[in-house]
């Protein structure tokens, strides 16, 4: 009897060790499980618009981001929104974010705002597409324009031009290549019902105005991010009750698929309200989203409260392509690690 059971456990040992030799543990052993929230700004604690590249130099991830000086509540109207620079935060992994700086960007007059960049590499050279305001107000009422700087190090940038776009009102680039080389613009024309515009460029310097996007529900929205993922051209925009998504084969006509992202509220920590103007990460065949929230505009805060009404939280999700749809679930724990692109 003694001998049976040694050499049943031997076997079953042998077993173990073959089943557990078999299976690739590298990519669970080495993700992160994600806090909730991702990551508050400790100078202004008014995160928002996240836009996520890796930094060659540094061997780290940067997220740049628009900061809200939600912390000085003596400010009027929309105030607020206006008078900051872009922050930065840096990241081995994608999960654990430490605030790094501001932006430096040669491109600043007297009393300034800089919003929504949108950062990409290309050919070793970083390229930004900001949304610039020439002032501090206290309403939305006033001209804006995109900016399109250059940087080798993502933290000091050099102004290359303005761009001629549509309109005097223009916000939220976002920049993805074409199958032929060149570049396409997308980005938000206020002055038409804040519909979606487009400009094309051979280079990434000169752009040419396009008009109106091809969609085929007219709605407004803000914040694109343009993306490529399971054989497939993805848009998605903040529409203000969660986030609007749409596909496309060709990149120029769109079409509108029901069901908004982050519509619903979640239950983690500082997420308990819709999400808005996000990133999109892809990273080893998987996807993320990057997302801001205003935690405090929930049924039961104090809606004179206004730091809790203005301060704001990034957070991140994974997406999933289900049915010919794009889907995610906020409130699953999640586990991951950006890895290092080639």
């Amino acid at each position: 009897m003694t001998d049976f059971k040694y050499f049943f456990g031997r076997i079953m040992l042998i077993l173990m060790v073959l089943v557990l030799g078999a299976c690739d543990f590298s990519a669970s052993q080495e993700d992160v499980l994600v806090p909730k929230p991702l990551f508050r700004d400790p100078v202004y604690d008014g995160t928002a618009d996240p836009v996520v590249v890796f930094n060659r130099e540094a061997e780290e991830w940067f997220m740049f981001y628009t900061n809200r000086r939600a912390k000085d509540t003596t400010l009027n109207g929309f105030e607020w929104v206006h008078g900051t620079r872009i922050g930065i935060a840096a990241s081995k992994d994608g999960v654990n974010w430490t605030y790094r700086d501001t932006a430096d960007i040669d491109y600043r007059l007297k009393d300034y705002t800089h919003w929504a960049p949108e950062v990409i590499e290309h050919e070793g050279l970083y390229h930004m597409y900001l949304t610039y305001v020439p002032g501090i107000f206290q309403d939305w009422r006033h001209p804006r324009d995109i900016l399109h700087l250059t940087s080798t190090n993502l933290i000091n940038w050099e102004f290359q031009s303005k761009l001629e776009l549509a309109s005097d009102r223009v916000i939220d680039a976002c920049v993805f290549q074409l199958p032929d080389g060149s570049w396409r613009l997308w980005y938000n024309n206020e002055r038409a019902g804040k519909a979606m515009f487009y400009a094309d460029s051979p280079d990434l310097f000169q752009w040419t105005d396009k008009g109106r996007v091809s969609i085929d529900r007219a709605r407004g929205g803000e914040g694109p991010k343009v993306f490529e993922w399971k054989g497939q051209y993805w848009m998605i925009t903040d529409v203000w009750s969660g986030l609007a998504v749409y596909k496309s084969d060709d990149l120029l006509d769109w079409k509108h698929l029901p069901g908004n992202l982050l519509e619903a509220p979640g239950t983690g920590e500082d997420d308990q309200v819709m999400g808005g103007h996000a990133d999109v990460v892809i990273n080893n065949d998987r996807a993320f989203l990057y997302y801001f929230t205003h935690p405090g505009r929930r049924d039961g805060t104090d809606p004179h409260d206004l730091f809790e009404q203005r301060r704001s939280s990034l957070q991140v999700v994974e997406l999933f392509f289900e049915d010919g749809r794009l889907v995610c679930d906020r409130d699953q724990p999640l586990w991951m690690r950006l890895h290092q692109p080639e």
